[in-house]
């Protein structure tokens, strides 16, 4: 298994709502979008998605009309991690089965298991399929982190548990990792404004929020850092570094519909409850944002 193509910038992309009802016409948009403004993957149903309001019937089929759009230009990254290693297990085989060519599998969050439930949770994962799995730990969302010594026993017992995505903050825990792990192991940060640090120490690209609105310019930043040169990637960093900061001040991914709303990238910045509407004095920020871009 190869693995080198998931290096590089990859859109964890939203899923767009119309009255109601997910807006697949803005979503086919968004992916041509994507697509021609030279993105390296992207994720489908993440939480940028809005995987936790989405039916499990909904969270497949935004799955498979994805890869439709997508057509192959790009890997497809599904969204399938839940803290029901049982339901985990069948988002997999069902977004496995609709076309998706890797997986994103978070921590589970609230139940919040020791080191040994966690490497038997993905074990678990990893034995229905034999497509590439991504772990996810984002400890400010799910209480725990995935630590690299679970980590390193996923690998060595299931080679295609081949990649991290890591927004725990730390470039220790990434430089650990990347030098551990070896190159058949890939480790992506999920965090915009900690993307050169941590490629600096190893990692090899991202997830990012900030390619919704902005995929060449991301892209771009990182194919640099992936070149070594590290003081233009720094340039488009700096550029765009309070955007990355701003996109998160209210919950994600209301800020980020609501700049591709004013783009014209989709119809509309709907999110589903419990999230609401971007607050008037968000709207200023970014606004502010934008107009400086």
């Amino acid at each position: 298994m190869t693995i080198e193509k998931y290096q590089g910038c990859h859109t964890a992309i939203i899923t767009p709502f119309l009255e109601g009802e997910i807006d697949y016409e803005s979503l086919a948009k968004l992916v041509d979008f994507q697509c021609e403004s030279g993105i390296d993957g992207i994720v489908s149903v993440g939480t940028t998605g809005e995987s936790p309001t989405l039916s499990k019937v909904q969270h497949i089929e935004v799955v498979k009309r994805t890869v439709e759009f997508v057509n192959s230009r790009v890997p497809v990254i599904a969204g399938t991690g839940s803290n029901s290693t049982e339901e985990a297990v069948l988002l997999t085989k069902q977004a496995d089965e609709a076309g998706a060519d890797a997986f994103l599998v978070v921590a589970p969050y609230y139940n919040k298991p020791n080191a040994e439930g966690l490497f038997l949770h993905f074990s678990e994962i990893a034995k229905v399929t034999t497509k590439p799995i991504i772990l996810y730990s984002i400890p400010s969302r799910c209480g725990i982190e995935i630590g690299v010594d679970v980590v390193r026993r996923l690998h060595e017992a299931y080679p295609h548990v081949a990649m991290i995505k890591e927004a725990g903050g730390s470039c220790n825990k990434v430089s650990e990792m990347a030098s551990s792990l070896g190159d058949d192991f890939l480790v992506l940060s999920g965090d915009d404004g900690l993307t050169l640090p941590f490629m600096s120490v190893g990692a090899k690209g991202i997830i990012s929020v900030t390619s919704n609105a902005y995929p060449k310019e991301l892209s771009e930043m990182v194919k640099l850092a992936l070149a070594g040169d590290f003081k233009e990637a720094l340039d488009v960093h700096n550029k765009y570094f309070e955007l990355f900061n701003k996109l998160f001040i209210e919950p994600n991914p209301v800020p980020v519909k609501y700049i591709l709303e004013k783009m014209g990238k989709i119809t509309t910045r709907d999110v589903r409850m419990p999230l609401c509407d971007v607050s008037e004095q968000t709207r200023g920020i970014l606004d502010d944002c934008l107009a400086k871009l």
